[in-house]
C-alpha cells in the first residue's frame, strides 16, 4: 500500500487528467439550463471509472441499491421517489469527496451559486426570479444524509485504492432572465449554449490543463464544426482541428510559445455513454435543473395551492401556463424571467 493508502502501483503510474461537460434542460421552456462538469486525475489507462470502481459505482439503475448510478442522467432520473433518490445520491455523494471532511452540500442556494464560486447566478438575478426564494433549505431532500456520507466514505475509500481522485465538479444554472437576454445578443439556441459553456471550458483550461487535459463534451446539438469557436474562447491559444465528422469533432489547445498547457477536447454524440466524466455531469447538471424546478414549483403553489406542478418541458410547459394564469396575475412578473423566447 502506498502512504495514503492507495494501491503503490496505481500511486506510481503517469497519472492524466480528464474531464466533461454536458447539459441538461436546453429544450423546456421554463426553468433554467444547467450545465454540469466534472474533473478526475486517474492513473494512464485508467478512464473508465465504471471499471475501475465497479464495487461502488455502477451505470444500471436497477442496481441504485448498493452503488452509486453514473450514466446519462435520463436514465439514473425518474419522476418516483426511488429515481428522484437515485439522482441525488450520485450528485451529492460525488460533491463530498470535493469537501475536505467529505460532507455532501447541504443547502441548495449554496449549490446554485457555489458550485463553483464564479460559474454561479449572481445574487441579483436570482432575485429577479423570486422562485429561487424557494430552494430547499437543507440538502439532501430525499435520501438519510447519515446513510448518504456512509455510502460517500466507501466511495472515497475506492476511489483512494485505485489511485483516482476527482479534483473538481459542479454545475452552472442559467436562469430564464440570463438565457432571453442571450439569445436576444445570439439569436440562436446554439450559440446561446456555447456562450455559457464557455465559462466552464476556460475554468477547465486556466486551472486543470497545464500538463494536459483530455475534455469530452456532449455534442451541441448538430453543431459538427467548433474550430472557431474554440478559436474565440481561447483567443491566444493556438487551435487545431484532429478531425471533423457527424459524431465525433476533435480539437488540439495550446499556449503559444511553448506553454505548458494544453487540452484536447472532442464533441462526441452521446457523450455519456463514453465518458464517466461527462455521465457524472449529466447527472449534476440534472439534479441542479430538478432542484431548481422544485423552488419554481414551491412558489407557484403557493399562489395557487390548485396548481398541478410542471417540469417545464414544451407540452406541459405550456399546459401549466394556461392553467396557472390566476397565480402569473398574481404574480405579476415580466415574461423575459418567466418563459424562454426559443
Amino acid at each position: 500500500m502506498g502512504s495514503d493508502g492507495s494501491n503503490g502501483a496505481a500511486g506510481a503510474a503517469e497519472l492524466r487528467t480528464f474531464a466533461g461537460i454536458d447539459e441538461a434542460g436546453l429544450g423546456p421552456i421554463l426553468g433554467p439550463l444547467t450545465l454540469g462538469f466534472s474533473v478526475f486525475r486517474a492513473p494512464a489507462g485508467a478512464a473508465n471509472l465504471w471499471e475501475r470502481l465497479g464495487d461502488v459505482v455502477t451505470d444500471d439503475p436497477r442496481q441504485d441499491k448498493e452503488r452509486f448510478v453514473v450514466a446519462d442522467s435520463k436514465r439514473v432520473f425518474t419522476r418516483n421517489p426511488r429515481g428522484r433518490a437515485r439522482l441525488e445520491r450520485t450528485a451529492l455523494g460525488f460533491l463530498a469527496l470535493l469537501d475536505p471532511a467529505r460532507h455532501p452540500p447541504g443547502d441548495a442556494r449554496a449549490l446554485l451559486t457555489r458550485s463553483p464560486a464564479g460559474l454561479g447566478p449572481a445574487e441579483d438575478e436570482l432575485a429577479r426570479h423570486p422562485w429561487y426564494a424557494h430552494l430547499e433549505r437543507e440538502l439532501p431532500c430525499e435520501v438519510d444524509r447519515g446513510s448518504l456520507e456512509l455510502r460517500v466514505e466507501r466511495l472515497h475509500r475506492a476511489l483512494r485504492r485505485e489511485g483516482v481522485e476527482l479534483v473538481d465538479a459542479g454545475a452552472r444554472a442559467v436562469p430564464v432572465g440570463c438565457l432571453n437576454r442571450s439569445y436576444a445578443t445570439t439569436g440562436s439556441k446554439g450559440l446561446t449554449l456555447w456562450d455559457e459553456s464557455t465559462p466552464i471550458l476556460r475554468r477547465l483550461w486556466e486551472q486543470h490543463a497545464e500538463g494536459g487535459l483530455r475534455v469530452v463534451v456532449d455534442r451541441h446539438g448538430g453543431r459538427f464544426r467548433y474550430a472557431e469557436l474554440l478559436g474565440r474562447a481561447f483567443p491566444g491559444a493556438d487551435v487545431e482541428p484532429l478531425r471533423e465528422g457527424p459524431s465525433l469533432a476533435e480539437y488540439s489547445v495550446r499556449d503559444p510559445l511553448g506553454g505548458a498547457r494544453r487540452m484536447r477536447i472532442a464533441f462526441a454524440e452521446r457523450a455519456e455513454g463514453r465518458s464517466f466524466a461527462v455521465a457524472l455531469a449529466s447527472c449534476l447538471a440534472k439534479y441542479v435543473r430538478e432542484i431548481s424546478m422544485r423552488a419554481f414549483n414551491a412558489y407557484f403553489v403557493e399562489l395557487q395551492p390548485d396548481l398541478k406542478p410542471t417540469a417545464g418541458y414544451r407540452n406541459d410547459g405550456w399546459r401549466w401556463m394556461e392553467d396557472a394564469a390566476p397565480a402569473l396575475e398574481r404574480a405579476d412578473l415580466p415574461r423575459e424571467v418567466l418563459l424562454r423566447e426559443r
